[in-house]
């Protein structure tokens, strides 16, 4: 036992050295909101708003009473990582918290219900027969709810019914979960209380059913897309830049966006006028879309891309990429449900690859093979493999992987991005169709940021932002579809879509600082940066530089000031 006590330390020993002090405080947080959130599974509930708050609040004065400057580099890093995140986690707890309020009138007939289900908690015999009386009379209560909300004032916007009619749709969930706790194994509480919960539960659904729908027509929901997102509006845009660290409003960053559109429509004409087709780029674009391949043979060349990245990345010494990293990559199929929302690949351990199945009609299969054609698909490979997210997750799971609680698609998505900028500069495209394959996907992550915070500034609609994109990009239109539905129906939060580009554009803008001028050699640049783990790209600015920051730091790097394209 102790021989196997030590193999196993001098196995963790490495992983040890590199935390930083802030190492068990992060840890026991993780494990302090995860234990409260299994306890408190209703998530829209006053008791559950309370006690987060709580939490954070705690958590934050913890922080901030440490020594800042007792710490070490990593330790002030992860000191001022772990106090933004704390900041941004409460901000936007109380702002949902608010939002709460305005509608928790929902279920003022409530109480009793929920006194049941934290009774619950403590797995003691309940009074059945009182059970069932409080079932009763809440099931009467929204009867009378429902047949009045017909004469109540609608909600002035489809959110604000949709967030009531999920107060009661948690409300039922949580109650289910402590009525089948007693459900069949307390014969006294099942011979009550079965008959009123049925009813009670009807009823509840027919009232979330009701309340989904109650709402002024002011703000469309659907504009005929379909695709039915949530567009956040400005202050939170604002304040959603602040907490990632980015120095820019969003109109400052739509007008970086469409100077970087302008040099790829600058390339895009040179690349044209290579492949014969004069100033008509889209023409040279339709060109290459129509390179695709038969079905069936396409995942064994994405396999052959995917291989080709990294053996450029190895011979031209661009970074370390260990053995295994290389070993145990995987490939997969998109499924054509998935594709409805991810037309292209998605990346990390295993590249899942797009293209046409049977269930698809002809035009459909026509459109994803023409937007996954070999010079498309060559630019954005090393992107989700090597050295881009693959490697990433890879170098994460071994580096500081207690920082991965503060993920920010500013470096995950960024960092991908970041190599497609690198590999254009070092000629990566092997030939023109190549150029205008790498230009297609620079110009959509240009239109990205254009597209998407013109919708959660309330500037465009997702139909304006599929046309955008089969307009201005080129995008096939069951593509441009699929990418507007993956923004803003996707798991994704507001910023992600900006954040491939403007994330890129910080790492760019770092390596001249460091790279360009002679500082650091590029290999030793690029594994710095795969040992930090994902954070603020400013704060591994700061890191990399030996750049000692105050311990209230606020964002001020303008990374996209000195950009010369």
């Amino acid at each position: 036992m102790k021989i196997v006590l030590a193999c196993l330390f001098l196995l963790i020993m490495p992983f040890l050295a590199q935390s930083s002090e802030l190492y068990e405080p992060i840890q026991t947080f993780q494990a302090d909101r995860s234990a409260l959130s299994r306890k408190y599974s209703n998530h829209l509930s006053e008791e559950y708003f309370e006690r987060f708050g709580r939490l954070y609040k705690n958590w934050l004065d913890k922080v901030q009473n440490l020594d800042y400057a007792a710490l070490s580099d990593d330790g002030k890093i992860d000191y001022l990582a772990f106090r933004n995140y704390l900041q941004k986690q409460l901000f936007f707890h109380e702002k949902e918290f608010a939002d709460y309020k305005e509608v928790e009138d929902v279920k003022d007939f409530a109480s009793e219900l929920e006194a049941f289900y934290i009774f619950r908690r403590s797995a003691q015999k309940p009074n059945a027969k009182a059970i069932a009386k409080q079932f009763t009379t809440a099931q009467r209560s929204v009867q009378s709810k429902l047949e009045k909300l017909k004469e109540t004032t609608p909600y002035t916007s489809w959110q604000k019914a949709e967030l009531a009619a999920n107060i009661i749709k948690e409300l039922k969930v949580t109650l289910e979960e402590a009525y089948l706790f007693y459900y069949d194994y307390d014969p006294s509480f099942t011979w009550w209380v079965k008959k009123p919960w049925e009813l009670l539960a009807t009823s509840l659904e027919d009232y979330e059913k009701a309340l989904t729908d109650h709402y002024e027509n002011t703000i469309v929901k659907d504009d005929g897309s379909g695709i039915i997102g949530k567009p956040i509006g400005a202050e939170a845009i604002k304040k959603e830049l602040e907490f990632e660290l980015i120095p820019y409003t969003a109109l400052e960053l739509i007008d970086e966006a469409e100077k970087q559109f302008a040099f790829c429509e600058k390339e895009m004409l040179k690349a044209s006028q290579e492949l014969g087709y004069g100033n008509d780029w889209k023409a040279a674009l339709e060109h290459v879309k129509n390179t695709y391949v038969p079905a069936g043979e396409w995942p064994g060349d994405v396999y052959d891309l995917a291989v080709e990245a990294t053996q450029y990345v190895e011979k031209h010494d661009l970074i370390t990429v260990p053995e295994l990293a290389k070993e145990t990559w995987r490939t997969k199929m998109m499924s054509p449900e998935a594709q409805r929302v991810n037309p292209f690949f998605l990346g990390g351990e295993a590249i899942i690859i797009s293209y046409p199945t049977s269930t698809m009609t002809q035009a459909e299969k026509l459109m994803s093979m023409r937007g996954n054609n070999p010079h498309f698909s060559r630019a954005t490979v090393q992107h989700e493999i090597i050295p881009g997210h693959h490697l990433q997750g890879f170098m994460n799971q071994r580096h500081k992987p207690y920082r991965r609680m503060f993920y920010t698609p500013f470096w995950i998505e960024g960092w991908a991005l970041y190599w497609e900028l690198n590999l254009w500069d070092k000629n990566f495209p092997g030939n023109a169709e190549d150029k205008v394959g790498m230009l297609f996907w620079r110009m959509h992550r240009c239109a990205r940021i254009i597209f998407s915070l013109n919708y959660h500034l309330g500037n465009m609609t997702p139909q304006e932002c599929i046309d955008f994109l089969v307009d201005k990009v080129g995008h096939e239109y069951a593509n441009a579809e699929a990418e507007v539905r993956r923004s803003f129906e996707g798991n994704y939060g507001p910023l992600y879509q900006i954040a491939y580009m403007v994330g890129g554009l910080q790492f760019y803008a770092l390596k001249a600082e460091m790279v360009d001028n002679g500082d650091m050699g590029e290999k030793e640049f690029h594994d710095f940066i795969m040992t930090q783990n994902t954070l603020p790209i400013e704060l591994i600015r700061a890191r990399i530089k030996g750049k000692t920051l105050s311990k209230d730091h606020r964002t001020s790097w303008r990374f996209l000031d000195k950009n010369n394209w």
